[in-house]
C-alpha cells in the first residue's frame, strides 16, 4: 500500500503504523494506537528501529519505500535492524526483513536474543548481535549508542540514542496509546497528551518506578540528558520537549500526588452509591479534586490512571454473601499487581459500603487493600438504606479526610 514517511530531521524518518481500530490491549482500553518505527540513513548504512505486528506491515513497507524515494535512493536496502524490545507489537514482522535482506545486522540487548528466538522460531539460526550500555554502531555520520533499560517495561528493553541528532529512541518508555494524524507533542492538546502519557505510565510502568528513578539518574550521570533534544517512543507522539515528559516520569515514579482522591465503587440497590456521593461532597467542600469510577461501567485502566496521582482512594461496595461485590475483585487484583507503594508514597484508603445484616465487605476490602500496599485509615458501613443523618455523617467523613490529606 502507499503511505508517506514523515521526515523528522536530516536522514531520519518516522515510518510507523497507525492502528485506528485497536480498542483493547491486554485489558488496557484505548481508542487506537501507533506502532512507531524509525528509519535512519547514514552515509554507509541504513537502519530500521523496531517494527510491528504481523499483518500490519504493508503500512510500514509503504512508508519505507517513500522514505527511500525522499532520499533519492532507487534501491531499497536495510543494513541494520535495532530491536529495542521483543514484544510482538515491536518485533512481529522482523522475519520479513531478515528474509528480504539476509545480510542485515540485528542488534538487541543480551536478554532479547532468547526472547526473539522464542517469539519467532524462524530466527532460531539467525545471528544476532547483543549489545550493552555504552556500545555503539556507526552508520556513517549517524552513530547509535545503546542504553540497557531492563523492566522499562520488559527485562529485554533498551534505549537507542542517535548522537548526532540528539534523538532518544525510547521504545515503550515515554509512550502514549494515541492514534493521531499528527506526529509531534506540540501538534495536539497538551492536556490530552499528558493524560494519555499518565495512563500509559499507570498501567504499564508503575511497578518499575524505582527502576525509572535509577535510570533517570543514570542518564544524568552518563551526561546523556544534555544530548537528548527529542524523544521518539514506540507508541504515540514524538516529544520535541523531552523535559516535559522526563519531569512527569520523575513525579510519577517518586509518588508526587495532588490534593486528589479517586473513588472506586459499585452498588446493588443504590445505598453504597448514595454514601459515595455524600462523601464526595464533603471532599469537594474542602477543595479536594475528586475522580469517581462506577464499576458497573468504568474500566480498570482508567481507574488506575487517576489513582497514580491521588493521595487516597475511597473504595465502596455492598456486602453480598459476606463478601464485596464481585466487580471489586477485578480492580483489587489489578491494584495489587501494580504495586503503587513502589512509587515511594503509601496511598491512603477509606473503605465503605452498605450491608444487609452481618456484613463482611469492608473487612475483606481492608485486608485486600492493605495487602496491595495501601494504608487503610477508615472503615464505614451501614445497614440497608442510608438515612438523612447517615448521609450527613458521610459528608462529614469526606470533609474530615480532606483536611487530613491537605495537611500532608
Amino acid at each position: 500500500m502507499k503511505a508517506d514517511a514523515i521526515k523528522i530531521t536530516e536522514g531520519v524518518y518516522w515510518v510507523g503504523i497507525l492502528d485506528w481500530d485497536l480498542r483493547d490491549y491486554h485489558g488496557y482500553t484505548l481508542e487506537g494506537t501507533t506502532y512507531n518505527c524509525y528509519l535512519v540513513f547514514g552515509k554507509e548504512k541504513t537502519a530500521l528501529i523496531d517494527n510491528t505486528y504481523p499483518g500490519t506491515s504493508p503500512q510500514l513497507w509503504g512508508r519505507i519505500y517513500d522514505a527511500f524515494k525522499q532520499e533519492g535512493k532507487e534501491e531499497v536496502k536495510i543494513d541494520v535492524i535495532i530491536q529495542n524490545h521483543i514484544e510482538i507489537d515491536h518485533s512481529g514482522c522482523i522475519t520479513e526483513f531478515t528474509n528480504k535482506f539476509p545480510d542485515l545486522k540485528l542488534y538487541c540487548s543480551t536478554k532479547a536474543v532468547a526472547g526473539l528466538k522464542n517469539h519467532l522460531p524462524a530466527l532460531a539460526d539467525f545471528e544476532m548481535n547483543p549489545v550493552k550500555t555504552g556500545d555503539t554502531v556507526d552508520l556513517g555520520g549517524k552513530t547509535f549508542t545503546f542504553l540497557e533499560a531492563p523492566m522499562l517495561h520488559w527485562p529485554d528493553s533498551m534505549f537507542t540514542l542517535l548522537g548526532e541528532d540528539g534523538i532518544l529512541f525510547s521504545n515503550d518508555a515515554f509512550s502514549q496509546h494515541i492514534c493521531s494524524s499528527y506526529r509531534y507533542d506540540n501538534e495536539i492538546s497538551e492536556d490530552f497528551l499528558l493524560q494519555h502519557a499518565q495512563k500509559f505510565y499507570a498501567n504499564l510502568v508503575t511497578p518499575s518506578s524505582p527502576l525509572v528513578l535509577r535510570k533517570l539518574d543514570e542518564v544524568v550521570n552518563l551526561g546523556l540528558l544534555e544530548q537528548i533534544k527529542m524523544i521518539a517512543p514506540s507508541h504515540g507522539q514524538i516529544w520535541t520537549d523531552p523535559l516535559k515528559i522526563i519531569n512527569k516520569y520523575q513525579d510519577w515514579a517518586s509518588g508526587k500526588c495532588k490534593d486528589k482522591v479517586t473513588f472506586i465503587y459499585d452498588t446493588m440497590h443504590y445505598s453504597t452509591k448514595k454514601m459515595a456521593h455524600a462523601m464526595i461532597e464533603g471532599l469537594i467542600s474542602e477543595g479536594i479534586e475528586v475522580k469517581a469510577y462506577f464499576l458497573h461501567t468504568d474500566g480498570r485502566s482508567d481507574v488506575v490512571t487517576d489513582v497514580l496521582d491521588s493521595k487516597a482512594i475511597f473504595v465502596g461496595s455492598p456486602t453480598m454473601m459476606n463478601n464485596p461485590f464481585p466487580s471489586l475483585g477485578d480492580i483489587i487484583y489489578y491494584l495489587t499487581s501494580l504495586s503503587f507503594k513502589k512509587t515511594g508514597y503509601q496511598k491512603k484508603a477509606i473503605v465503605f459500603g452498605s450491608k444487609g445484616w452481618g456484613g463482611g465487605a469492608t473487612k475483606k476490602l481492608t485486608t485486600d487493600l492493605e495487602g496491595a500496599g495501601f494504608e487503610v485509615i477508615g472503615q464505614h458501613d451501614l445497614t440497608f438504606i442510608p438515612t438523612a443523618d447517615d448521609l450527613d455523617k458521610c459528608y462529614d467523613i469526606g470533609k474530615e479526610i480532606a483536611k487530613q490529606l491537605k495537611n500532608e
